[in-house]
């Protein structure tokens, strides 16, 4: 076993899932070169990656029976009911049965799409994920989530489907545009702040040097994300309960990102607005104000771009409105209480409505 390598598993009701990060040429190789071997594979990916990473994955190409690659539009483009029909149906016309196997190989959309389609086809065939970006790595390949946007509201038609591999190299954040890595960044810290007081301290620590993308560096802060994030899916597998804690942000991110038709801020960017919005929310209720100036400063040093100035708030509610998170009591917010310490509270939409304005009116945020 390679030392270089952080693990971690994932029990759940379908079995487990093996989390791995690290660096270095030959991990992902190594990882999955056992799952794939002999099978019939579909890679799910995006062109602008295969470009960049395609030879990651060509000794694992050559140890399957079959291996096919599809690729879908890059970014939120490929998160529709129609690239979904148009991947079950190319992997039908090339041999697709329920012992195929699915790898997504890119960011968190391709995560998303191609474990929708994995957990829809034959009603659910084998999927692993190689994640690309570091919201891939943190947050989307991990838990079993896949989902498509409808035009009205994101992630509203999906599955739960679990991966068997999760492979994260680390090496792949090299490549990434800076606004993607500071994207990416926002999910890391969203986590810290409610589950793990202790990475919220050493992101603040070392942020400049994660932003360059130093490999070594980002092993062992990617592999503490994903053992948080799997210490509340192994308790709760479904959006209910302790699993809300993962929303942080979200509900207000979400409508922002709808709004804007998936084609403005990226997701990392909308959630850093949605969490400094829950903070107000909270010092409403209570929350020590110093918390949200703490968050604030760490956001504004990821030069978070501002609000668009045409989002509307009545539009924005009403996005929100349609949050798949939402029950028959309205629109649920993840609130900090203190650090590593929140609450999912219904709120009414008036007191909502009252400080979305006053939070729009400022432009949002000042990060």
């Amino acid at each position: 076993m390679d030392p270089g390598v952080e693990r971690c598993e994932l029990c759940h009701g379908d079995g487990v899932t093996e989390l791995s990060v690290g660096s270095g040429q030959g991990l992902i190789s190594a990882e999955l070169r056992p799952w794939v071997a002999d099978r019939v594979v579909f890679v799910v990916t995006a062109a602008p990656i295969r470009r960049l990473h395609g030879d990651c994955l060509s000794d694992l190409g050559a140890a399957a029976r079959q291996w096919t690659v599809l690729e879908v539009p890059d970014g939120e483009a490929a998160k529709t009911p129609e690239v979904a029909r148009d991947l079950w149906h190319r992997i039908l016309e090339a041999g697709g049965r329920r012992d195929s196997r699915v790898l997504t190989f890119g960011g968190g959309a391709v995560c998303d799409i191609g474990g929708f389609v994995a957990g829809t086809f034959m009603r659910g065939i084998e999927l692993s994920h190689v994640p690309t970006t570091l919201l891939a790595q943190v947050d989307a390949a991990v838990g079993g989530k896949a989902a498509i946007n409808l035009a009205a509201a994101k992630n509203s038609v999906g599955v739960f489907h679990q991966p068997q591999k999760v492979v994260s190299s680390t090496d792949l954040l090299s490549t990434l545009p800076p606004r993607q890595l500071r994207s990416g960044l926002v999910e890391l810290i969203k986590m810290a702040m409610l589950l793990d007081g202790e990475l919220l301290a050493a992101i603040e620590r070392d942020l400049e040097r994660l932003l360059v993308a130093d490999a070594s560096t980002w092993v062992p802060m990617v592999a503490c994300a994903q053992r948080a994030k799997a210490g509340v899916v192994v308790r709760v597998a479904r959006d209910a309960g302790e699993r809300r804690v993962l929303n942080f942000g979200h509900t207000l991110g979400h409508a922002i990102e709808t709004a804007q038709g998936y084609d403005g801020l990226l997701h990392g960017e909308a959630v850093a607005h949605g969490m400094l919005f829950a903070l107000q929310l909270a010092e409403r209720r209570g929350l020590d104000p110093a918390l949200g100036r703490r968050l604030a400063a760490l956001l504004a040093r990821l030069e978070v771009p501002p609000l668009p100035q045409d989002l509307r708030a009545e539009e924005l509610m009403e996005h929100a409105g349609r949050d798949k998170k939402a029950d028959r009591d309205g629109v649920v917010w993840v609130l900090p209480t203190g650090l590593e310490a929140w609450e999912a509270v219904p709120l009414s939409p008036a007191e909502v409505a009252a400080e979305l304005a006053s939070f729009l009116a400022k432009g949002g945020t000042d990060c």
